[in-house]
């Protein structure tokens, strides 16, 4: 077995007398595309801050590669956060030619092939954009990356149907085989069909980690309908 590219040992983590994660025991491979599945408050974005070294644990650990999260992780990293971080006045190119100084593994070609095909002048500015063209923008710069890792959180929440298609197959084409994707999100029909790997987790625990085909032999059904089942109100 190889060296899990994220690891989670009783991993905790409370915001004051709040346990948002309750102990978690956790184990990603390199070179699957992972989908991190639970309802809003489930702890979802916690578990990807700390992957990211923007929280700290309370107590356990969590691993990126056998390392702490920290600077030698953050390049190894490429992280979509739920919420738009970029500078509204700047021009989509201003933002690459950033991004090319700050990673070394940006790839501003694959940038601006991905921006044709989506029909964004790169000399737009983002302030004169729509929510989900600036979300397409963000996912372009973080696929662009050529990471060990993308964490991605609700990559596909705020864009129409079709641009989810397109999101998708952005991600598929632009990882390589070796590299591990996991994607956080409540919408399952959605992305099912590109996951290897479903973690569900609720109210800060883990209460299943299986492959796809594990849950579709096992259950009978598909990931969509088990959630359903699960996490029923």
């Amino acid at each position: 077995m190889s060296d899990p590219i994220l690891e989670c040992r009783n991993l905790v983590k409370s915001f004051g007398s709040k346990e948002a994660l309750k102990g978690i025991d956790l184990r990603i491979d390199k070179g699957r595309i992972v989908g991190l599945l639970g309802p809003n408050g489930s702890g979802k974005s916690t578990l990807i801050k700390l992957a990211n070294g923007l929280l700290t644990a309370t107590s356990g650990e969590i691993l990126i590669a056998g390392k702490k999260p920290g600077v030698e992780t953050k390049k190894i990293v490429s992280y979509l956060p739920e919420r738009t971080y970029l500078n509204e006045w700047m021009k989509v190119s201003d933002i690459i030619n950033f991004f090319e100084d700050f990673y070394e593994d940006f790839n501003s070609e694959k940038a601006y092939d991905m921006l044709k095909r989506l029909n964004i002048d790169p000399k737009d500015k983002l302030k004169t954009m729509s929510k989900g063209t600036k979300e397409k923008v963000q996912l372009i710069l973080v696929m662009s990356r050529e990471a060990d890792l993308y964490l991605l959180d609700e990559p596909i929440a705020g864009v129409d149907p079709a641009a989810r298609e397109y999101i998708l197959n952005t991600i598929i084409n632009n990882y390589n085989e070796n590299a591990t994707v996991v994607i956080s999100t409540h919408l399952i029909s959605d992305i099912e069909q590109i996951l290897d790997d479903v973690i569900f987790i609720s109210y800060g625990t883990v209460t299943l980690c299986k492959s796809v085909d594990e849950i579709r032999e096992e259950e009978g059904k598909t990931v969509d309908a088990l959630f359903r089942e699960v996490f029923k109100c």
